[in-house]
């Protein structure tokens, strides 16, 4: 037989890296419920137990948010597990040894009977009474009630967080890897507060069975001590109850501890600040709560029969505390402005400059893409400012430039003095393309099409699709996002529009020089192919039209290589630019498609009616070649098919589904524009444009009568 060392070197490593702890503590309190304990190992368990619970509330006290500490339900079930082991281990000693005295169930129970309640078993049942109405009734109750709430609105939010995470990808702010990372912290998020919600209610089962356990071992020490050790029954009731409630108690310190955690851990707001921090940020940041609260207390103490030392002691203190507060936020203030005002006394002095003659240099171009903002605007745009707007801007340039093939121009920012304080406006040449109003102080909760209450807010539309949306303060963002908003901030709707304007007018942003760079980069892959093609078989100009023709119908021109080929095969048959790209698009089928319906199997298709499609046809082939910008339709006839257009446009979006109109090539190009203009999210294909590795479904047909 051979023996693989390596293997069992491996498995070695496997073992002593923790895998048996998990087998080994279950056995552990098996044995601990089955098998009898001496005293001091059950005094070094109890205390493990409470060293353990402290250990669990500091660290749920520090954690920044709660999936800091993801692994706190899985902690919750073995301490419960644990104590209540423990509860057993304990009972069988205090039932088999109790008639010998208090020590006889260990210094630890002996300690909370003794010293905590004074050796007075009503004292003691008191504590307890007391401390199982804070556990059971207030803490445990509280927070499984939370954890419950908390569950379920995370679940409800998840799609809405979502859709931001795939908004945020779209416009460029955050990549692939990103991406994936916040998905995967949205689904730890959903399964920490399910689990939260189950752990809750272990919680509340170990506080249930902390007072079962009291009064089984009550009765059962009272019975073992009159009837087998015959002890009278005031003697059995005084040495069972004092070492009883020492046990519950022993037990309950530590279970508070733990639903104490658990309530932090589910009331915790994700921050990057400590527990700490933020009471002493949110609490404490004006000053005239202190210092209302001051007067009230000192004139409390002022009253007749009040004790006057407390009352205008802590009253004098808050008094100081207001006045400390207010103190520092004036100093801080001053510091401001003194600050201000010496950067500016360092500021260089404007003088005129010499009158010159006027020259080229004086006549601005017009900028090609640019973003003109209002003053309030500006800090959005300024990086000293903490603006992030300029790296959304360059992440959306990045993006487009990756899926369209050719480098987005720069955008141009400029403060303008004529919009209102809050708009912004997109230029294109110049020509304002768009324009919208924001408040950078507030976010977007965009309502994607369902969702589970109202926002209060400003009403507003969503720039780029035009979905109704409510401007809200950044504190209602959770709320927003558990009712099934999207929430995105100021800059994400700027980068967003602008996105969505660039990806509309790419045909118009593409000239002669990105033609030529992109022939450059084609030089670099295959020289041959690209000395051939310009100018022996297309002008750089026409190739301009071909792109552009490419981009406009949404067909990135990304892979120039398969351009230029097709482009070089039907040269020499046609120059006419809308039959390269009919033969480009069939070279480009597989890229186009797959962007349409991405790896699916199936491609669900909207069709002509068979008559309609040939009268399509023979009008075109009596018009000529020349005849695509027209419409060979009476009318009445076209706006029918129109509307039988976007019935069916509207069905396929309600499913979910891509929309398609598949039709033959002759009449494409014209199909094309006469469904863009009604429904910009259409796609027309031809017959020759299918990949063979696709199945075409007919999930309708429209004609004259639709």
């Amino acid at each position: 037989m051979k023996v693989n060392h390596g293997q069992i070197l491996t498995n070695m490593r496997t073992l002593s890296r923790g895998n048996l702890a998990v087998p080994i503590l279950v056995l552990a309190m098996l044995g601990m419920m089955t098998l009898p304990i001496p005293p001091f190992l059950l005094d070094v368990l109890f205390t493990f137990n409470i060293a353990l619970s402290i250990v669990v509330l500091l660290v749920s006290v520090y954690a920044l948010r709660p999936l800091d500490f993801a692994v706190f339900p899985t902690i919750l079930l073995v301490a419960t597990l644990l104590r209540l082991a423990l509860n057993v281990a304990s009972t069988r000693v205090v039932l088999m040894h109790g008639h010998d005295g208090h020590a006889a169930a260990g210094s630890v129970i002996q300690a909370f009977g003794d010293v905590v309640v004074g050796g007075n078993y009503v004292v003691g049942a008191v504590v307890f009474a007391i401390l199982m109405i804070i556990n059971f009734v207030v803490v445990t109750k509280g927070a499984g009630r939370i954890s419950e709430v908390s569950a379920r609105f995370t679940l409800d939010a998840m799609p809405g967080k979502q859709m931001a995470i795939d908004a945020d990808l779209n416009a460029g702010i955050i990549d692939q890897a990103e991406a994936k990372r916040r998905r995967m912290e949205v689904g730890q998020e959903a399964d920490f507060y399910g689990s939260m919600d189950g752990a809750s209610k272990f919680v509340r089962g170990d506080a249930v069975a902390g007072l079962l356990v009291l009064f089984i071992n009550l009765i059962g020490g009272i019975a073992i001590g009159t009837l087998q050790h015959n002890l009278s029954f005031a003697d059995a009731g005084r040495i069972y109850a004092l070492l009883t409630i020492g046990d519950g108690l022993v037990a309950q310190v530590p279970s508070l501890l733990l639903s104490v955690a658990a309530a932090i851990m589910v009331t915790r707001v994700s921050s990057s600040e400590d527990m700490g921090e933020q009471i002493n940020r949110q609490m404490f940041a004006s000053p005239k709560a202190l210092a209302v609260s001051a007067m009230i207390i000192i004139a409390m103490g002022l009253v007749p029969g009040m004790p006057h030392v407390p009352f205008l002691g802590l009253g004098g203190l808050a008094g100081w505390g207001a006045y400390f507060i207010w103190n520092r936020q004036r100093k801080a203030k001053v510091a401001v402005e003194q600050e201000a005002k010496r950067q500016q006394d360092l500021a260089p002095i404007q003088r005129p400059a010499d009158a010159k003659e006027l020259g080229w240099d004086d006549v601005m171009p017009v900028d090609m893409v640019g973003l003109e903002v209002g003053y309030r605007l500006i800090p959005l745009v300024d990086r000293n400012q903490g603006g992030e707007l300029l790296t959304r801007i360059k992440g959306v340039r990045k993006k487009l430039s990756q899926e369209l093939g050719f480098l987005m121009p720069s955008v141009h920012i400029r403060d303008n003095l004529e919009l209102m304080p809050n708009g912004y406006r997109l230029t294109l040449m110049g020509v304002n393309v768009a324009e919208a109003e924001i408040y950078p102080e507030r976010e977007l909760a965009i309502n994607p099409g369902q969702v589970f209450g109202n926002l209060n807010g400003v009403v507003a539309k969503d720039p780029a699709f035009g979905l109704d949306a409510v401007w809200i303060d950044a504190s209602q963002r959770d709320q927003a996002q558990s009712l099934g908003y999207t929430v995105v901030d100021a800059s994400t709707v700027v980068a967003t529009h602008l996105n969505q304007v660039l990806q509309k007018h790419a045909h118009e942003l593409i000239g002669h020089e990105e033609v030529q760079q992109l022939l450059q980069l084609l030089a670099k892959s295959s020289p041959k192919l690209a000395e051939e093609l310009v100018p022996g078989m297309i002008s750089l100009s026409g190739l301009l039209k071909v792109l552009q023709q490419l981009l406009h119908e949404q067909v990135s021109v990304r892979d120039i290589r398969t351009i230029a080929e097709a482009i070089a095969n039907v040269a020499p048959r046609s120059q006419d630019p809308a039959v390269m790209v009919s033969t480009v698009r069939i070279a480009l089928s597989r890229a186009i498609v797959q962007n349409i319906i991405g790896l699916e199997p199936e491609l669900p298709v909207i069709t002509l009616e068979p008559r309609l499609e040939q009268m399509l046809l023979n009008g075109m082939q009596k018009a000529g070649q020349g005849a695509e910008d027209g419409m060979f339709l009476e009318p009445g006839m076209a706006e029918k098919l129109q509307r039988s257009l976007v019935e069916a446009a509207q069905r396929q979006e309600m499913m979910g589904k891509p929309v398609v109109l598949l039709v033959a090539g002759a009449i494409r190009a014209m199909m094309s524009r006469f469904a863009r203009m009604a429904i910009p999210t259409m796609s027309v294909l031809a017959y020759q444009e299918i990949p063979d590795n696709k199945q075409v479904t007919i999930i309708a047909t429209v004609g004259q009568n639709g």
